[in-house]
Parts: structure tokens; C-alpha cells; sequence
């Protein structure tokens, strides 16, 4: 997919903090719990859940956020599309990590089971 660059920079720059709320409140509209929220957050990024909490309450920007996460191996594995987007196809790599994140919480909402959205097995 080739995204206008002035799109990768908005998603960029935008704050986690800013987003997690949405986040939070779309899969507890569905039944799913924070705990759940956070499990699926720190198995994109590597963060525990200090750290998590530290980047939200820091007001980190995504390219931030990302830059200090250890991205799961597994992570490639994640597909489909996600706001208009096919998630495999998205060149930058910022915006495809941001989308990742998009579609697990997707999937959490839409009640899919944990170990299907790990990508365990």
C-alpha cells in the first residue's frame, strides 16, 4: 500500500494516550476487560506493564512509543484490513505496527479468542 506521507507523519505524532482511551472503551463495550486490553498491547510490544502505564502516562507519540517496543516476532503474522487498509501491504513501517495494534484490538473486541489473537499454535 502506498499511503500518503502526510499520513504516516499525523499517525506519527499522534500520542498513545490519546488513542488508548478508545482503545479501552471499545472492548469493554464488547465485554473485554482492561487486563485483556493490556495483555494484548504488551505481546505487540514487549513492554511489562510499568512500562506500558509509563508510556500513557507520558503522553508518548506513536513513532516513540514503537521506537522503544520489542516488537513480537509473531507480529507478520497479523493480516487482514484494518480502517480501509490491507495490513500486509503498508510500506511504512510505523504505520503497519500502528494498524498491527489496531487490528489485535479489533479482534479483542469482536470476541476472538486470546490465544487466536497471540497467534499462538
Amino acid at each position: 500500500m502506498k499511503s500518503a506521507s502526510n499520513h504516516d507523519e499525523r499517525i506519527a505524532k499522534m500520542t498513545f494516550a490519546s488513542v488508548y482511551p478508545h482503545y479501552l472503551a471499545k472492548v469493554e463495550k464488547k465485554g473485554r476487560t482492561k487486563d485483556e486490553l493490556h495483555q494484548v498491547i504488551m505481546w505487540l510490544t514487549g513492554y511489562d506493564e510499568k512500562r506500558l502505564l509509563k508510556q500513557i502516562k507520558d503522553q508518548v507519540c506513536f513513532e516513540e512509543f514503537f521506537s522503544h517496543a520489542q516488537l513480537n516476532p509473531n507480529a507478520p503474522l497479523i493480516t487482514g484490513v484494518i480502517c480501509g487498509y490491507r495490513i500486509e501491504e503498508i510500506e511504512n513501517p510505523l504505520t503497519q505496527q500502528v494498524r498491527y495494534l489496531d487490528k489485535l484490538v479489533d479482534e479483542l473486541a469482536k470476541g476472538r479468542k486470546m490465544e487466536k489473537i497471540l497467534r499462538v499454535g
